[in-house]
């Protein structure tokens, strides 16, 4: 198996380890950037009834510009708003972390099946949220699993503001 596929599934598994590594490989960002695309093409393909191919394409580039939103988001929050002594951090790092805890995301091509998409969606969604806060944690170097929570919190709402004005300006995918 290789290197990414093992990091992958370890970003997925939930290990803090995993999180200490690609925030630390500079050059993990690529890696990092291919697992956003894998799980928002997943969620494309999972909602394919929804929008068919042109919505596949706009998904995979509104989850790039918002993966960078929502790290940049985050580094401000975290770095800013609620850093401890031991907070060192730059956009970098957390571009890496978040970016593998999309892993799970993968998931929701599953949601194609009718009976169990709404279901499928939602836990993936949880899956990914659970891992981005253990990767906030280790790229902000928090000893504190609460404080990660709080700058998830905080910033959810400026991504969500940003994915909101998206669809306003441009639709949910092209025609």
């Amino acid at each position: 198996m290789s290197r990414f596929l093992r990091r992958m599934l370890r970003a997925a598994r939930l290990e803090a380890d995993l999180y200490e590594e690609v925030e630390a490989d500079r050059s993990a960002i690529w890696q990092a950037c291919f697992v956003v695309v894998l799980a928002s093409l997943a969620a494309g393909i999972g909602s394919f009834h929804n929008g068919g191919i042109p919505g596949m394409v706009w998904q995979t580039g509104a989850a790039l510009l918002g993966w960078w939103v929502w790290a940049w988001v985050t580094y401000m929050i975290g770095t800013r708003l609620l850093p401890t002594r031991e907070t060192v951090s730059d956009h970098g790092e957390l571009l890496r972390t978040i970016g593998f805890s999309s892993a799970p995301g993968i998931l929701r091509i599953f949601a194609l099946v009718d009976p169990i998409s709404g279901l499928v969606y939602f836990g993936a969604t949880a899956w990914m949220l659970v891992a981005m806060v253990i990767g906030v944690r280790q790229a902000l170097d928090y000893r504190s699993t609460r404080r990660a929570i709080a700058v998830c919190a905080l910033g959810f709402p400026v991504y969500a503001l940003f994915l909101a004005a998206t669809l306003v300006a441009l639709g949910p995918w092209p025609s």
